[in-house]
């Protein structure tokens, strides 16, 4: 993929609302990883912050056609 990809929620392939499929795309990462990765970093980080950014997320990165 490319790096000037714009960031979107895949309408497919997501497990929630898509945040971490559509950051693992834009990135060029695998998306299982990066769902493991940040959820590890989250439960690190005593969860709370981890859920607060995924639900700005979830309304501030628009859905993918």
């Amino acid at each position: 993929m490319s790096s000037t990809q714009a960031l979107r929620r895949p309408r497919g392939g997501r497990m929630l609302a898509g945040v971490v499929a559509g950051l693992a795309d834009r990135f060029g990462m695998d998306r299982t990883l990066a769902r493991v990765i940040y959820v590890v970093v989250s439960i690190i980080s005593a969860a709370f912050p981890g859920l607060l950014v995924y639900l700005l997320c979830w309304f501030i990165i628009p859905e993918g056609d």
